[in-house]
């Protein structure tokens, strides 16, 4: 009876002492096992990309310091009914970079130029953070090559992003992770403060788009965004939605800036809802 007693407090302790799930980073998942994965020579780079499943393509982009592997589960719940394709951005992850400064619309060249390499015309586009920055800039510059957007914690204009978000908890142990996994997958190891030196300039001063450039976009716009994001204010995901002719909006529960690691179960199902109406 003591024992029972003793095993109940220790876990009313235990559940009251846990930090709530919003504030949680889970593992990365594991890199995903591509049909066909390689590099592709594009845009004066070479770029890291796998590709697995049939059906219609679906590319996951990634957001800023991060690299594919953290789509993993999503590839999971995509594969089945899409070809996926996960690419690391570039200078992120396994793929190199030059000497131009990182921008969103160099990036989102990039990914039309891994369309071209892979011979496809058109695909739907979920992205993470810089991944759905650069979504956005597909509709806005390549509108004949997306199909719909799923834009996960995007900003559009660099007043959106929360001030010191680098000093939030859960932020900060992403950027310490991301340290660690640039170090065992990049050809330059030693560059992690570098890359962040540089990829913040373009955080500094984009993106900028005005509302003209959303109320532009013709294509199917899901804004999504986790109801305790650390990175991007409230007012602002719903502001991109009302931008955007005929967008939606999804707020996630309980979820932040990691929603996709969170809780993959909702986020999967919200994107297969949106992607294929199931």
């Amino acid at each position: 009876m003591m024992s029972a007693i003793f095993s109940a407090l220790l876990l009313l302790t235990t559940s009251v002492g846990a930090a709530e799930r919003w504030e949680t980073l889970p593992p990365t998942p594991p890199p995903v096992a591509g049909e066909k994965s390689g590099y592709a020579e594009v845009n004066g780079i070479r770029l890291y990309y796998a590709a697995i499943g049939k059906g219609s393509p679906v590319v996951l982009l990634h957001g800023g310091l991060a690299n594919s592997d953290y789509w993993g589960l999503q590839v999971k719940a995509l594969a089945s009914r899409h070809e996926v394709v996960v690419v690391d951005s570039r200078g992120h992850g396994r793929s190199s970079r030059d000497t131009r400064p990182y921008g969103y619309d160099l990036m989102a060249d990039d990914v039309v130029a891994l369309l071209d390499h892979l011979k496809i015309r058109r695909a739907d586009i979920v992205g993470w953070s810089d991944g759905g920055i650069l979504g956005l800039d597909l509709a806005i510059r390549h509108p004949d090559r997306v199909g719909k957007i799923f834009a996960f914690a995007a900003n559009t204009v660099t007043s959106g992003v929360k001030e010191g978000v680098e000093k939030n908890p859960t932020f900060a142990a992403y950027i310490e992770r991301a340290g660690r996994e640039y170090r065992r997958l990049s050809a330059t190891p030693k560059e992690y403060d570098a890359f962040v030196e540089q990829i913040s300039h373009m955080w500094a001063s984009q993106p900028n788009w005005t509302d003209a450039d959303l109320k532009g976009i013709k294509a199917q716009v899901l804004v999504v965004d986790g109801d305790h994001d650390e990175a991007i204010k409230r007012e602002h995901t719903e502001y991109i939605a009302a931008a955007i002719p005929g967008a939606g909006l999804l707020i996630l529960p309980n979820a932040s800036h990691f929603a996709f690691l969170q809780d993959p179960a909702l986020f999967n199902a919200a994107l297969l809802q949106f992607l294929d109406g199931k």
